[in-house]
């Protein structure tokens, strides 16, 4: 094994509990773990980067949705372009809080939006929306650019791993072709290692090109038990690390490891007021999992010493 994490993580327990594992599966013994089974997979919303006031990807739909409602009185008072046309951060935000706690009306609103505001566009057309989104964007609360709203410690981990012969995969609820015009930029992760939600998709072809179009329908939404669904008919392999920070994080939390193979299950906590945000709302059934099942879970007041990396560009 290599050089440890790096300075964005304070000595302790924590940080000892991952590079006491990584040493475990990399060194010959009864926990070795060949490298092609070296497979770690994370969260991306408030694992990799910030999810509050609200996810960034929603901050980025609900300036579609103020555009389609601009010029249509009856959308204005429709939900969700309702308060993407007033601007009601507390409302988007507590979608997602209710779909973690079994709740998805509001989730289903708002996913029903998403099929219709991207409908027909090409998927180089909604690539080039992200990119001059990241490039110009600045997150609500935080006086920051979202491409600076990655977490340091843990772009640390990602490179920790890959020194250690893991391959890294994102497996997110959100929208696999949001991140993966980024996840190069802030993550150092290529495109083909992004899972997430996906919009339909249709091919179309004419006299001098083809392309492909996004459908007015959801393809899948890669959350809770569909997220282990989807990392094994991605990847093919059971994970043996796994990261998140949510409910809809356990079963891809559960699903890494066996019996007769070491696994290591991380949650992350949002405990930190002052660098970012304190929060448990949706997260506190993986967090009662995580204790009663003895996971490592990560104190980011505690754990972390530095929260953000810097912007990218």
């Amino acid at each position: 094994m290599g050089a440890g994490l790096g300075g964005s993580w304070a000595d302790g327990s924590t940080r000892s509990a991952i590079e006491d594992f990584v040493g475990r599966v990399t060194t010959r013994g009864p926990d070795f773990v060949e490298p092609a089974d070296r497979v770690a997979v994370f969260d991306n919303d408030g694992t990799l980067w910030c999810e509050k006031p609200m996810p960034i990807q929603l901050d980025f739909t609900i300036r579609r949705f103020a555009e389609m409602a601009a010029g249509d009185s009856d959308l204005q008072q429709t939900q969700p372009w309702k308060a993407a046309h007033e601007h009601d951060l507390q409302w988007l935000g507590a979608a997602m809080v209710k779909h973690y706690r079994g709740d998805d009306g509001d989730l289903k609103l708002l996913m029903g939006a998403v099929t219709e505001a991207f409908d027909s566009i090409t998927v180089e057309n909604y690539d080039a929306r992200v990119r001059s989104f990241f490039d110009d964007a600045d997150h609500p609360t935080l006086g920051r650019p979202y491409s600076g709203c990655g977490y340091a410690p843990m772009v640390e981990l990602l490179r920790y791993l890959e020194a250690n012969g893991f391959t890294i995969y994102i497996a997110s609820g959100g929208d696999r072709d949001f991140m993966r015009p980024v996840a190069g930029r802030l993550y150092g992760i290529p495109p083909e290692r992004v899972i997430g939600s996906a919009l339909g998709l249709s091919y179309r072809e004419g006299a001098d090109t083809s392309d492909l179009l996004y459908k007015a329908a959801m393809d899948f939404f890669d959350d809770g038990p569909e997220k282990p669904v989807r990392i094994w008919s991605r990847i093919g392999r059971r994970p043996i690390l796994s990261v998140g920070n949510s409910n809809g994080d356990l079963p891809m939390l559960a699903f890494s490891g066996l019996p007769d193979r070491p696994a290591l299950r991380v949650l992350i906590l949002h405990d930190d007021a002052d660098r970012e945000f304190d929060y448990v709302a949706g997260a506190e059934q993986a967090l009662e999992h995580a204790r009663g099942k003895n996971w490592t879970v990560v104190s980011m007041k505690n754990d972390w010493t530095s929260i953000f990396s810097p912007a990218v560009t």
